[in-house]
């Protein structure tokens, strides 16, 4: 497989040591081992002139190619990734407990999730490289996700996901025409199990944690959102965070539309996990990364041992952000509530920035009268089962008008 870096991007940097190298296989520090993830940097000229290319590009995230890591004659897909709609929800924000919410509905992706963007910028360069297949291991969105864009590409996938992947999304690899193994252990396992079988083959590794240009797909959501909003940009963006690299892009794509012009400065980043699986929050308070078992009703976030937690734990200082884990009892009020208050249906894991904010206001960190903004990363109807746990029940009734009213009284 080959691959090269193009010229505005300057160097793949470790995130612990800052070591540089143009080598585009280079996925971690030679220096620092697995720890050492590295991070795509950008030259500084083709971002400070993006934004006046911006008014006359199609509306998807490929707008923003000064950022991106491939050359401007790279194939890209049909379908139609990123601009998803963005949405004020004053009913929402009085239940958060803030001034002012809008919310940002990536469930509007081709595969109904925000991983589109990274697994679009996955599909591109595998065909660069001349990669015979890509692969990834995931929960549900990441697998469902690059099936869906390698089918609109031609391109062969192998799925690797735990046994517990909602039916909804493994239903989706399997219409995409997607290779897909499903492994009779946790996430973290599936995950080890994946980079295994790929290291040996002739595929294009797609996970996110290790693969340094995944995060660059991710982080077009903040562009996209400084653009959509721009001097309106508000105070907080919430987001849920399950292996890091989500989390890591949103802020990255904040301070590149900063840098851009797109934005007067960056938002502070409230990062949310589930409290059944919250090591980054714990390292965050503690200085001390300690991966463990994880459970969590929130599937996509249900990750015990995050593989970009130095990525993560970075993006969030940066940005003067704040952690905060929320129980699986607030994450299904808020799977209610989101959808009732905004007409946004989320996912679990989804809507757990929203449970986030309301504990973080709750807690003093947010104000209560900051604005902000949900990402909400996934549709709701992956997960119709856990949905319906909270939704409530139909009222069955024989066809006829009085039973009708009576069964309304």
């Amino acid at each position: 497989m080959t691959l090269a870096l193009p010229s505005h991007v300057e160097c793949l940097a470790c995130v612990l040591c800052g070591l540089q190298t143009r080598d585009p296989w280079c996925w971690t520090c030679p220096d620092c081992g697995p720890a050492g993830r590295m991070d795509v940097r950008y030259a500084d000229a083709p971002l400070l002139n993006m934004t006046k290319h911006l008014a006359s590009r199609p509306r998807d995230q490929w707008r923003y190619r000064e950022v991106l890591p491939f050359t401007d004659d790279a194939l890209l897909p049909p379908v139609q990734v990123g601009w998803t709609p963005v949405s004020r929800a004053p009913r929402l924000a009085e239940w958060l407990g803030v001034r002012e919410a809008v919310v940002k509905d990536d469930g509007r992706n081709p595969s109904a999730s925000l991983k589109d963007r990274a697994s679009a910028v996955g599909v591109v360069l595998a065909l660069q490289a001349g990669s015979e297949r890509i692969a990834c291991a995931s929960t549900g969105n990441a697998a469902s996700s690059t099936a869906c864009i390698a089918a609109s590409m031609g391109l062969p996938a192998t799925i690797f996901v735990p046994h517990r992947a909602p039916a909804p999304k493994v239903a989706q690899l399997l219409i995409f025409g997607a290779q897909v193994v499903r492994v009779q252990a946790d996430y973290d396992t599936t995950w080890e199990l994946c980079a295994a079988v790929t290291a040996q083959q002739p595929w294009f590794d797609r996970n996110c944690a290790v693969n340094p240009y995944l995060v660059e797909g991710k982080k077009t959501v903040s562009l996209e959102l400084a653009e959509q909003l721009g001097q309106d940009m508000p105070d907080w963006v919430a987001v849920s965070v399950g292996d890091g690299c989500t989390v890591a892009g949103v802020v990255k794509g904040l301070e590149e539309a900063a840098r851009a012009g797109l934005i007067r400065s960056v938002p502070r980043v409230l990062a949310v996990q589930a409290e059944g699986a919250a090591p980054l929050v714990q390292a965050a308070k503690t200085g001390l990364f300690e991966p463990g078992p994880a459970q969590s009703i929130a599937d996509s976030i249900c990750v015990g041992t995050p593989r970009n937690p130095h990525k993560a734990l970075q993006a969030v200082a940066r940005c003067d952000g704040a952690w905060i884990a929320v129980s699986d009892a607030s994450i299904l009020e808020a799977l209610v509530e989101v959808p009732r208050r905004s007409g946004v249906f989320g996912e679990p894991a989804g809507i757990a920035g929203a449970a986030g904010v309301r504990a973080a206001v709750q807690a003093g960190i947010i104000d209560a009268g900051a604005s902000v903004a949900l990402l909400v990363t996934g549709n709701g109807l992956k997960d119709t089962a856990t949905a319906l746990q909270v939704a409530g029940s139909p009222i069955d009734v024989e066809p006829s008008v009085d039973a009708v009213l009576t069964a309304l009284a």
